[in-house]
C-alpha cells in the first residue's frame, strides 16, 4: 500500500480502522522545533468522531500517545512516532462484505488487490478513520508553519448544493476569524440550512457530500517549481490521501475555463512596497510556483457511502446479483469532520516544500 508521503520529510501512516491502533511516523523534522501539545489535541478534537447530531455515533477519544521524536515539548531530530489507540470497535457490523462489497467503498477493488487478505472491519487500512494519524501530522506542520507567519484555514464552501459566502478566492487578506467554531461556515444562516440538509439525508437512511475551500497565508513567493515540481500537485497528493475526496482545483479552478482571459488573469500592482496581484484567480500559484499570494482551492466531498437505503451489490463467491443491507455507524455527512482534515494535508504538503527551500 502507498501509505508514505513528502519529499524532504516523509509521512507514513498505519493501522487499520478496527485494529488496536493507528499512528503515524514523521522523518526528516528538524530538531528544536516547539511541539504544543495541548493546542495539537484542540486539532484533533475537530475531527474526533461522535460529538455533533451529523457525526457517526462512534466515539473515539483520539488523544495521541509519542512514542519518539519529542522531548521536553520540543522535537529532538528522532523520528517522531504516535499512535491513537481504538477503543470502540463493532466488527461484527462487517462480516458480510468480503463476499458482498459495499457501492462506493473499496471493499470490491480491496478484494481484487488483496485477494482476500485485506482488513475489512471499518474498512481497514482504506477508512477516514485514518485521517486521525493524518492530522496528528498535519496538526503539527501548522504549529511549525504559524511560527513563521504562515497561517492554514478552511471552511465549507457548500453541502448538498447549499453554498456559504464569500469564496476565499474574493479576499486578499481574509479574516479567519470569521469562521465558526462549531460549524465551520461563514454564514450561519447558511450552517444552518446545511445542517438541516443533512437531517433531512440521515432521517432517509442516506447522506451528502459537499465541498471545501482551504487557504493559506503568508506564504513566500518561490515555493515549489514547474511540471511535476509544482505546488498543485505536491498539494493534491496530499489532499487525494484524504479517502472522500474525488475532486479538487485551485483559484478559479473549472469556472475560470467559462472566464476570458482578460477576466481570468491577475493584474500586478506594489502595495505598500511589495509586488501583489489585484485579484487571485490563479490561488496563489502560477507555473507550480507560489505567487506570494495566498493559496487557495477547494476539495469535492463525496456523500459518505454507507448509507441505511437498502442497494444492490453482489455475492463473490456465487456470482450473482444480491442486496445490501449496511450496518454500522457512519456520518449522514463527511463534510465538517473533514475540515480539518484538509487543513492538515495542505499544511504537510507545504511544509514539506519549506523544508526543500
Amino acid at each position: 500500500m502507498s501509505s508514505t508521503y513528502g519529499n524532504h520529510l516523509k509521512l507514513s501512516i498505519f493501522g487499520q480502522s478496527h485494529g488496536k491502533a493507528i499512528g503515524m511516523t514523521l522523518d526528516g523534522i528538524p530538531a528544536g522545533l516547539p511541539v504544543d501539545l495541548e493546542a495539537l489535541q484542540s486539532f484533533l478534537n475537530r475531527r474526533a468522531p461522535g460529538q455533533h447530531e451529523y457525526d457517526t455515533p462512534r466515539k473515539e477519544e483520539d488523544k495521541p500517545e509519542f512514542l519518539s521524536g519529542v522531548l521536553d515539548g520540543f522535537t529532538c531530530g528522532a523520528p517522531i512516532a504516535a499512535v491513537i489507540y481504538n477503543q470502540n470497535t463493532r466488527s461484527g457490523d462487517y462480516s458480510n462484505l468480503k463476499d458482498c462489497p459495499r457501492p462506493g467503498h473499496a471493499d470490491y477493488t480491496a478484494q481484487i488487490k488483496y485477494g482476500g487478505y485485506q482488513d475489512i472491519a471499518g474498512g481497514g487500512h482504506f477508512s477516514g478513520r485514518l485521517t486521525a494519524a493524518l492530522c496528528i501530522a498535519g496538526g503539527l506542520c501548522k504549529q511549525w508553519l504559524a511560527q513563521r507567519g504562515i497561517q492554514i484555514a478552511a471552511h465549507i464552501v457548500s453541502i448538498a448544493g447549499i453554498g456559504d459566502d464569500p469564496l476565499f478566492l474574493d479576499w486578499i487578506d481574509p479574516d479567519f476569524s470569521l469562521i465558526s467554531s462549531d460549524f465551520p461556515v461563514l454564514n450561519p444562516e447558511a450552517g444552518k440550512k446545511m445542517k438541516e440538509a443533512i437531517a433531512i439525508a440521515k432521517k432517509d437512511g442516506d447522506s451528502v457530500g459537499g465541498i471545501i475551500e482551504c487557504i493559506a497565508t503568508g506564504l513566500p513567493a518561490g515555493l515549489g517549481g514547474p511540471l511535476f515540481g509544482g505546488m498543485e500537485g505536491k498539494i493534491a497528493q496530499a489532499v487525494y490521501g484524504i479517502p472522500a475526496v474525488k475532486g479538487i482545483d485551485f483559484g478559479s479552478g473549472f469556472s475560470g475555463s467559462f472566464l476570458r482571459g482578460s477576466e481570468n488573469n491577475d493584474e500586478y500592482a506594489v502595495q505598500d512596497g511589495k509586488i501583489v496581484t489585484k485579484t487571485n484567480h490563479a490561488g496563489g500559484i502560477l507555473g507550480g510556483i507560489t505567487t506570494g499570494m495566498p493559496l487557495v482551492f477547494q476539495a469535492a466531498i463525496k456523500p459518505t457511502p454507507s448509507i441505511l437505503k437498502e442497494q444492490g451489490s453482489i455475492s463473490l463467491t456465487a456470482m450473482e446479483n444480491k442486496s445490501l443491507q449496511i450496518h454500522g455507524r457512519h456520518d449522514p455527512c463527511i463534510v465538517p469532520r473533514a475540515v480539518p482534515v484538509v487543513e492538515a494535508a495542505a499544511a504537510i504538503a507545504i511544509f514539506d516544500a519549506l523544508l526543500e527551500e
